[in-house]
């Protein structure tokens, strides 16, 4: 089983992805959606959590041999890259949403060189706007963004379109695809939701359940 599978079905197993194409939630955007998704549960399982930790170690060593640097995206990846970094022997930062009000006012928490190469590590693209902030973030902070691990992406177009105006190589654990697949397979859903769930993907901001 390809990892994206392997990793979409240990997902669903701890219901840190849930799908409910008959009773949608609703997400902090408004958007009604048939999946729900917090990677943040996997840190609580510890044979999982080295799982991911590993897997993003090996993309990030096939895809990014040349990175010197791990920076993760508060919040959600700031366990998941001190991990990352740790298992590599790498410098480590994580990246706010924002500048802090007091103190240093810092947006980079940590310490890198300049210069040097950064992968960026986050857990869930979405549209991919918070992602590429961090990203926007780091650049101006001095260092080098090679490219953005991530556990799970649910693959809009609008994101896709984003990280390549921004010129950033995103490669992820699992996918929405996968997802889909794994739970039709395993019974999860009925034929005729995955349908609904394929409708949902095309036009996300504006679908609504009937």
């Amino acid at each position: 089983m390809e990892v994206k599978h392997q990793f979409a079905r240990k997902l669903m197993e701890i219901q840190a992805i849930k799908l409910q194409p008959q009773e949608p939630f609703t997400w902090a955007s408004g958007w009604k959606s048939p999946i729900y998704t917090d990677n943040r549960k996997t840190l609580g399982f510890p044979r999982l959590r080295s799982f991911v930790k590993l897997e993003l170690c090996h993309v990030i060593q096939e895809q990014f041999p040349e990175a010197e640097a791990v920076a993760g995206v508060a919040t959600g990846a700031i366990a998941q890259g001190a991990l990352v970094a740790e298992e590599l022997g790498l410098p480590y930062c994580y990246v706010r949403p924002k500048p802090k009000d007091h103190g240093m006012g810092n947006q980079v928490e940590g310490e890198l060189p300049q210069g040097c190469k950064v992968v960026v590590v986050e857990d869930l693209i979405s549209t991919g706007g918070s992602s590429l902030k961090a990203v926007e973030a780091l650049r101006q902070y001095g260092v080098e963004v090679i490219g953005m691990v991530a556990s799970f992406t649910y693959g809009f177009p609008v994101a896709e379109e984003a990280f390549a105006a921004a010129g950033v190589k995103l490669v992820t654990l699992s996918n929405y695809e996968a997802v889909v697949e794994v739970a039709a397979t395993n019974g999860y859903i009925k034929d005729d939701e995955k349908a609904v769930l394929a409708e949902w993907r095309k036009s996300p901001s504006t679908w609504k359940q009937e």
